[in-house]
């Protein structure tokens, strides 16, 4: 921690001389700081939500979900984002990766290949190019993270190219990744992970986007190739009503050279309110169905098989400060829950957070 904010400190020092006169500089520095706090009416003694839940997730206590600094540099051709996090998001979805690298929510390099066509190429890590949903919480119409976004890649590393059409409604890209989720690569895999985005805005009102992951994230010795992929629109219905629906799907074979596989899905569906620019109510419900323990693992007979139903409400308090509050509930058909220390079927919880960009 210590030393992040020291680079924060630098980055505020650099800031005041990156601009000498009219011009814009090409380096800008940005940040984001979402506390919340959450409880579960389940009463986890040791304060963990369930272990599927990766943003928001420790249980009656005041905490800093993500905070991270930013600086980007674009000019003429060439770009590149280094951002530093801290959080409990941080804890939980980092976990498997060593040391500092725990600490690097982006940093990445890109150079445009094209002079004529907005063509790159970029390496290093970067935000997931699966989902509608990110880490960063105010982007989200929901105040936590669907089961799906959760249960996906928020973050990956590797190299890619991305193309966008002159007109701005096409944007495609093929990803070259070291894993599912990954920065350091699992010991003893050695096997390449490909992945696409192809989005498609045919005006302000649509977006439609299919991305793909195929690949292995075990050991080679014994390898275990999953296909997975997500679809998902939104939809601006007026001015004060938008939709967004998702679809996951994801296979992994049972066993190294197996032909048959395991398979998992999520359907989800959102609905935004927004009576004016400062006020948001969305509803969403969701579906997750994992019955061999794929991504996630119960050991009960039925495996994870779960609906889940939300409702928060947003208030920009100023154009760069969110105040939010969401209740949220999970049904599974299995035990798969705790409460007071006895296996239940359902989960409710309560969380409200403040967000902060600058």
């Amino acid at each position: 921690m210590k030393k992040i904010l020291t680079i924060v400190l630098v980055l505020i020092k650099i800031k005041g001389f990156a601009q000498t006169d009219s011009t814009p500089s090409p380096l800008t520095f940005s940040g984001y700081i979402e506390t919340y706090y959450t409880y579960d009416f389940g009463k986890p003694s040791n304060h963990n939500r369930p272990p599927f839940v990766y943003s928001h997730n420790r249980h009656n206590e005041v905490n800093l979900n993500l905070g991270f600094v930013k600086a980007a540099y674009q000019k003429d051709n060439v770009r590149a984002n280094l951002a530093l996090m801290t959080g409990t998001y941080t804890n939980a979805n980092l976990a498997a990766e060593p040391g500092v690298l725990k600490n690097i929510f982006e940093a990445n390099a890109g150079v445009k290949i094209s002079k004529k066509k907005n063509i790159w190429i970029d390496a290093g890590i970067f935000a997931s190019h699966i989902g509608f949903e990110s880490a960063i919480g105010k982007d989200c119409w929901n105040l936590t993270r669907s089961i799906l976004a959760d249960n996906s890649p928020y973050y990956e590393s590797g190299a890619k190219i991305s193309y966008t059409s002159d007109n701005g409604k096409w944007f495609l890209s093929g990803l070259l990744l070291n894993g599912w989720q990954r920065i350091q690569r699992v010991d003893g895999n050695n096997t390449l992970a490909f992945g696409h985005q192809l989005t498609f805005k045919p005006n302000s009102k649509i977006t439609l986007n299919s991305s793909s992951f195929i690949g292995n994230d075990k050991p080679d010795s014994v390898r275990q190739m999953r296909y997975f992929h997500n679809f998902y629109g939104i939809f601006q219905l007026s001015d004060k009503l938008a939709l967004t629906t998702g679809f996951d799907i994801g296979a992994e074979q049972k066993s190294k050279g197996s032909s048959n596989y395991n398979t998992w899905y999520s359907p989800v569906v959102i609905l935004k309110i927004s009576p004016n620019a400062k006020n948001n109510i969305a509803a969403r419900v969701e579906y997750y169905s994992d019955e061999n323990g794929v991504i996630i693992n119960t050991g009960t007979p039925n495996g994870f098989k779960t609906w889940g139903y939300s409702i928060n409400y947003d208030y920009l308090i100023r154009d760069n400060v969110m105040w939010r509050i969401e209740g949220r509930g999970f049904s599974g058909k299995d035990k798969t829950f705790e409460k007071d220390g006895r296996p239940v079927n359902n989960n409710f919880f309560l969380t409200t957070a403040i967000a902060i960009s600058f």
